[in-house]
Order: C-alpha cells, then sequence, then structure tokens
C-alpha cells in the first residue's frame, strides 16, 4: 500500500487544502549542491569525520587485545604480564573519549555557521522574488522551509552525515576483522547483512515520500497557526474560532497519520535491525561454544568474536536511524532547493543605467499593460493601456472603482510587479533600465493597509532611511498628525508597537505609514522625488484627515506624487484628478472639472454635489499630455 493510500482523508466537516503530488524519490544531488557552502569547513569537517573513525575503530583493536590477553596471561596464570595489556586498553578507551569529544567540538561551529549562511541566502532569495511569486506561497511553507528544513540539514552536517561515513568505514573492517578471527563468526555476520541491505533499500523509497509528504504538511499547519494568530481579532468577532481551530485540529491528524507512516517504517527497520544481529550473535555464540569445548577455537576468541560481534551490532542498528535522518535531510533539501531554484523575475538589468547627478521626477507613463501573473501564465489583465505624465512636482490622484487596478498601478513605479508592455520612466529613462536600488531610493511608498514591523516606533518610521535623526522623525511624524499619541505611548519613540501593529488603531497605524512615505533628512540636500501614496487617509476621522492634509500640502508640492483617492478631500488635494476605467485613464482634470463633467467620477465621489465655477471642460488624456 502506498503512503497516499494509509492517509485516510480529513473529517468531512472540515475542507482542508489540497497538497500537490509528492513528487518521486529524488537521488542525492540536493545534498551534494550543499557542498560549495560546506568547503569552507572542510577541514574541520573532514577532521572531526577522521577523528571519529579513528576513535571509534579503537573499539575494533579492544576485543584483539582481550583476546590476548585471555589466551596469554590469564591462560598461563601470569597475573603481572596482564598489567601492561589491560593499561593498553585503557588506554585505547580514553583515546576513544577523546575522539567522541574532539568530534563534536569541531563540528559545532561549522554546522551552525552552514546553518547561518544558508538562512541568509533564502532570506535574500525570498527578498529578491517578485510579489506575485510570494503571493504564490503560503507564508507557513516558507516559514517551515527557512527555520526546520535547515534545522534538519544542520543536524545531519552535525551528525548523521559524519556518523554515516564512519559506519561505511567499521562495518567493513570489522568484519574483516572477525574474519580474521574466526571466518565462520563473520561468515555469520555477513549473511545477515544480506537481507538487512535489501531492507535498508526499501525503507529508503518509501521513507522518502512519507518525509516529504510529513514537511509539506508542517508548512501548511504554520501557515494556518500564522493566520489565526494575525487575524485573532476577526475570527474572536465573527465567532468562527472554533472552526478554525476544527480546521486546525484536521490538519494535526493528517501530520500525526503521516508520522505514524514514518514511525510505522522506522520500527519496522529497527526491529529488523536489532533482531538480526542478536540472531547473529546467537548462532556466532552457540558455534564459538562447540569449537571451544572441541579445541577448534580459543576462548579468547570467542571472546573477542563475540565482544566484536556485540559492538558491531550497532552501527547496524544505527543505520536505520541514519537512513531515516538522511532522507528528511534530503527532502528538506529539495524543499529548500525549490525556493532558491525558483527563477527571479524582477532584478537588475545586465547594463544598468546610472541616474544623473540631478531628478526633477518627471514621471511617464507609456501605453502600460499589465496582468497579474497566475500558475506561470499572464492572465486577469487589469491595465490595457495606460498612459499618464505626472510633472515634477506634480499630485496627481487616481481614482477609480474597486478592481479598476489603481493599486496595480503604483505597484508598477517601485517595480513591485512589471508591466506586460509598454515602459514607465522617470526623467525620461525607463525604470525597467535602472538599478532597483536606485529606482527605490526615488521612490516612496505608503500602501492602503498599513505594514508595520514588531519593532520601536522611530525604527517603523525610519525604515526606509537608517540615518535619520530623531528630529526627522518627528517631523515626520507631525507632518502625519502622529506626534501626540506617540508621545502617550510608554516608552515614546522607543516604545515597542508589536507585531502588525496591533496593539494601535487602525488610524494611528496608517498615520505611521504615512509619517515613513514622508520621512526626509534635514541637511542631507535631498528630497523624495517621487510618492506613491495608496489612499493614505482612508482610516482617518474627517478632523483628523484636515490636519493632516494641511500638513500633506507642503511636503506634496517638494514631490512628484501620484496618490489614490477614494474620497473628495483626498482628491482635492491633487493638482490633476486621472479617473481609471476599463484599464485605461478614461479622462483628467482638477477635481471639480471632473465633477461637473464626469457621471462616472461624481458616482466615485459618492455624489459629490457639482460646482458651479464655470464651463471648463475636463482635460483628455491626450490634451493633457500635450499641454505638460
Amino acid at each position: 500500500m502506498s503512503v497516499a493510500t494509509q492517509l485516510p482523508s480529513a473529517e468531512p466537516d472540515i475542507d482542508l487544502p489540497e497538497r500537490p503530488a509528492v513528487p518521486a524519490p529524488g537521488r542525492l544531488h540536493s545534498l551534494r549542491r550543499f557542498w560549495p557552502y560546506l568547503r569552507p569547513y572542510r577541514v574541520a569537517l573532514i577532521g572531526a569525520t577522521v577523528l571519529s573513525v579513528l576513535s571509534t575503530l579503537t573499539a575494533i583493536v579492544i576485543p584483539l587485545m582481550i583476546a590476548r590477553i585471555i589466551d596469554g596471561p590469564i591462560a598461563h596464570r601470569d597475573l603481572p604480564a596482564v598489567v601492561g595489556p589491560v593499561a593498553l586498553v585503557l588506554a585505547l578507551g580514553l583515546l576513544e573519549a577523546v575522539g567522541i569529544w574532539g568530534r563534536r567540538w569541531l563540528i559545532s561551529k561549522p554546522a551552525t555557521a552552514f546553518e547561518i549562511t544558508m538562512r541568509a541566502k533564502i532570506y535574500r532569495k525570498l527578498q529578491s522574488l517578485a510579489i506575485g511569486r510570494h503571493d504564490s506561497w503560503e507564508s507557513g511553507q516558507l516559514l517551515s522551509r527557512a527555520v526546520d528544513d535547515l534545522a534538519t540539514m544542520r543536524r545531519f552536517v552535525a551528525f548523521a552525515a559524519p556518523y554515516m561515513c564512519i559506519h561505511i568505514v567499521v562495518i567493513p573492517v570489522g568484519l574483516l576483522t572477525l574474519f580474521a578471527l574466526s571466518w565462520q563468526v563473520g561468515l555469520i555476520f555477513a549473511l545477515i547483512s544480506i537481507p538487512l541491505s535489501a531492507l535498508c533499500f526499501r525503507f529508503v523509497r518509501r521513507y522518502e515520500v512519507a518525509s516529504r509528504r510529513s514537511q509539506d504538511q508542517s508548512g501548511d499547519l504554520a501557515t494556518t497557526a500564522e493566520e489565526s494568530a494575525q487575524g485573532v481579532r476577526v475570527l474572536k468577532a465573527f465567532g468562527r474560532g472554533a472552526f478554525f481551530g476544527a480546521r486546525f485540529t484536521a490538519q494535526s491528524r493528517e501530520l500525526q497519520r503521516t508520522e505514524l507512516v514514518k514511525v510505522r517504517l522506522d520500527a519496522t527497520l529497527w526491529s529488523a535491525m536489532r533482531s538480526l544481529p542478536q540472531l547473529a550473535i546467537a548462532f556466532a555464540l552457540g558455534y564459538g561454544g562447540y569449537a571451544v569445548v572441541h579445541g577448534a577455537m580459543t576462548l579468547g576468541t570467542l571472546v573477542a568474536g563475540i565482544t566484536l560481534a556485540t559492538f558491531l551490532q550497532w552501527p547496524f542498528i544505527w543505520m536505520g536511524f541514519l537512513l531515516a535522518e538522511m532522507n528528511d535531510a534530503r527532502t528538506a533539501a529539495d524543499r529548500y532547493w525549490e525556493i532558491i531554484d525558483t527563477p527571479v523575475d524582477i532584478a537588475d538589468p545586465a547594463e544598468p543605467i546610472p541616474l544623473p547627478a540631478r531628478i526633477s521626477g518627471e514621471l511617464r507613463m507609456e501605453k502600460v499593460r499589465f496582468a497579474f501573473p497566475r500558475s506561470g501564465e499572464f492572465e486577469h489583465e487589469v491595465l490595457r493601456d495606460v498612459s499618464l505624465r505626472v510633472r515634477p512636482g506634480e499630485t496627481v490622484a487616481l481614482v477609480g472603482a474597486t478592481g479598476s487596478g489603481k493599486t496595480a498601478l503604483l505597484n508598477l513605479i517601485p517595480r513591485l510587479y512589471d508591466v506586460s508592455s509598454g515602459a514607465i520612466t522617470v526623467d525620461g529613462i525607463d525604470i525597467a533600465s535602472m538599478r532597483l536600488s536606485d529606482l527605490r531610493s526615488l521612490v516612496t511608498v505608503a500602501f492602503e493597509e498599513p505594514v508595520l514591523f514588531s519593532a520601536s516606533v522611530r525604527e517603523n518610521v525610519a525604515l526606509g532611511d537608517a540615518e535619520a535623526t530623531d528630529a526627522d522623525v518627528r517631523r515626520a511624524l507631525d507632518v502625519a498628525q502622529a506626534t501626540e499619541f506617540v508621545n502617550e505611548l510608554p516608552w515614546g519613540l522607543d516604545t515597542r508597537i508589536g507585531e502588525q501593529g496591533l496593539s494601535l488603531s487602525g488610524g494611528q497605524r496608517q498615520r505611521l505609514a504615512l509619517a515613513r512615505a514622508v520621512l526626509t533628512r534635514e541637511g542631507s540636500g535631498e528630497r523624495t522625488r517621487i510618492m506613491v501614496l495608496d489612499d493614505p487617509l482612508s482610516a482617518l476621522d474627517v478632523e483628523t484627515e484636515e490636519r493632516v492634509q494641511e500638513r500633506l500640502r507642503t511636503v506634496l508640492a517638494g514631490a512628484t506624487t501620484l496618490l489614490v483617492a477614494h474620497r473628495p478631500s483626498t482628491a482635492s488635494l491633487a493638482d490633476r484628478v486621472a479617473l481609471l476605467a476599463d484599464g485605461r485613464i478614461a479622462a483628467e482634470g482638477t477635481h471639480e472639472q471632473l465633477l461637473r463633467t464626469s457621471a462616472h467620477y461624481r458616482e466615485l465621489m459618492g455624489g459629490a454635489p457639482v460646482p458651479d465655477t464655470g464651463n471648463a471642460q475636463a482635460i483628455s488624456p491626450s490634451r493633457s499630455e500635450g499641454g505638460a
């Protein structure tokens, strides 16, 4: 029966996400790919392994010394002659203990350094991948790969891999030594190794499938736990905690079933690994006793052979555990390289164009088309032909119905996504030809859903400028009208606001995110040239919004700004408004002009009253472009 058929479906009232098909058992290629990252530590790794092999081989020498003691001084009742061999046995035992200590001492630092290196690598990779790639992965799966899978790899490097090398040497040497002592006893153990090898081969193939399924299910479980923790307010408010608790329990039971499959496979192997060597020892003891009685074998040889056979059973037994560890590590490596091998969709160009010494901040979009990537193909096109010019220092409000692509358009400017066709330029330079670091140093963003980190207020506001002073941070807070509530926090700027800033209200979180976007450094001679604001005032009350708008006008006057607006008060901040409909800029003009000339715009603005200021007409996209 396959592993898949051994896992019954979950409870009928809980819908679990269907797992992708488990890949066929792979080879050791994914593990070998880590060698370049272990090469800097090869001296310590090889030294630790060699030291372990030598110390373990001393355990094979000890039975030979015992045979000489029994057949020599003891058989001849020469007690003074026993002292030297006994001291040598003691010295060999101490040497073995020193070897074990030395292995642990040599291997500990390389193994942990390797783990840190690989975690840093996967973190950098995740940061380099496009937002679309992140949208297609569950956060729990990424966390389990970056944390649990690499911990598995560290254990393999520090323990399982060295001991597999040790046993690969010790078992053949031990068997040859047995053959040298008594070819009959050696033959018994050699015959026992045949069914053990066949069992190991079968175990490896079946355990790998169960191991991969287990690690994927652990990722699903981590995702559910994370979402439930972050969404605890919603679950409590809607009384759905019990439902998600049942879902979590169902996933836990699925994982339990898979783990039990692994346990059964492991238990079968361990049972065989323990029973068959014991059976071999019993046969060897029976034959040896018979041979000693009939004078075909000395007592010392029998004792040495049984002692050595007892020692050799543990390498056989531990091979079962080591094979399980190797399969867990191979599965972890497969999952790790799945992330690392993901192609980077948005990267620096081969020959980036350097930024000029002076940037005016003119932003142009020319026939931009965009569709969200799904399953490796472009589908759901939201922008079909967007052409828009934002002059240096101008503020343009982007207005459109829900789902019209406003946020998608804003995300194209810092290249969180790439255009499907067309171009976006800054001062005539295509942003796709710039270094990402250069582009993102020009563009600051504030998302509608503010993202805050488990850090202090100061660290959150100064996220985009590590050199910002407290005075810079306070000026930004003042623009966002956040100074008052920040001063009331227990430790002011040093107050840690908790994960996602959930200890703050929605308006407070949004104001901190806005402060982060408008932060500038005094005396630096630099100023943010392009600001991208996604409805930055949506969570504020009317009075606070008016105060923020008053301060924000001064900030926006010095920057090229594109902001999403859903309310007339936000749209009125702009010098010009662009109406997005059907994936295109349907109309442009001032807020007052569009209220008079566009029924769609008036509807989006909630039926705002039409101003009576003359007969001005809405500016068409072509006229706006030409008159700029």
